[in-house]
């Protein structure tokens, strides 16, 4: 059984679950590994230009699997110290092969994601949340920091640092309306309309050049990392006008807002 779905459902569009309902979709390793290779392997397919990700089940993750966190590969030798750094690096891969993607990242928050899930939540460049999702920082629940895969980076840049020092010291449920509320999830809608919702997103998106998205997402990122507002902008800048001279997006926008008819984007 594969514990990590590919499918199509749309034309440029793919789909990616996380298959192991029974276990809430935990981190395990025989999960997490097959995961990134996924995410890898759909960066290089030129035919997708729009990912969602989602969990099989009622759970988008439950964060660490609490019944065996599956075999670490090429660790024959190694002492229990370097285990555990190979360990986290191959989580951590995850998350830098969401960050990789050409693709926007919508992911389909389908029910609970904790610990480790919400972070996985958060390297995703959109976050659209069932009705029934909640969100919790569990780490500090358990006698460990909830500091892990980015979220102390990434969560206070999502919602801001007083909210995020609150959710992340506290340890407790964030509900999908509150989600919404605090800018964690762009949308809350109900669950039977969850994926239907993200599908029509990712068509949006389709609409639009594939360079530019891309440039997009890269420019959107970077921005958060940006140690200068100047620099940035010309960092902008420079993708605004590689774009802008490189292509005959700007022209066809222009006729197609001419003969009132979507514009077709051939770059």
């Amino acid at each position: 059984m594969s514990f990590v779905l590919v499918e199509k459902p749309r034309p440029q569009l793919a789909l990616v679950t996380m298959n192991r309902p029974e276990r809430m979709n935990a981190m395990a390793f025989d999960v997490m590994i097959p995961l990134r290779e996924t995410l890898e392997r759909i960066a290089a397919d030129n035919e997708v230009r729009v990912v969602v990700l989602t969990g099989a089940g009622p759970g988008f993750s439950a964060g660490a699997d609490l019944q065996g966190a599956g075999a670490v590969p090429n660790i024959g030798g190694l002492t229990r110290t370097t285990v555990a750094r190979r360990s986290m690096d191959l989580l951590n891969d995850v998350m830098r092969a969401l960050r990789r993607m050409h693709q926007p990242v919508i992911a389909a928050i389908n029910g609970p994601a904790i610990g480790g899930g919400f972070c996985l939540s958060l390297g995703a460049d959109i976050r659209i949340a069932a009705d029934s999702a909640y969100f919790r920082a569990a780490g500090i629940n358990n006698g460990l920091t909830s500091t892990e895969l980015g979220m102390s980076y990434l969560l206070p840049r999502a919602v801001g640092a007083s909210r995020a020092f609150e959710i992340m010291l506290s340890g407790r449920d964030v509900d999908a309306a509150e989600a919404e509320r605090i800018g964690l999830v762009s949308r809350t809608v109900p669950a039977d309309a969850l994926l239907r919702t993200c599908y029509e997103l990712a068509e949006r998106i389709l609409g639009y050049s594939r360079v530019g998205v891309e440039l997009t997402k890269r420019m959107l990122w970077s921005g958060l990392e940006a140690n200068s507002f100047e620099a940035h902008m010309e960092h902008e800048g420079t993708a605004q006008l590689y774009v802008r001279l490189t292509t005959e997006n700007f022209d066809e926008a222009i006729r197609a807002r001419r003969d009132r008819r979507p514009p077709m984007f051939e770059d």
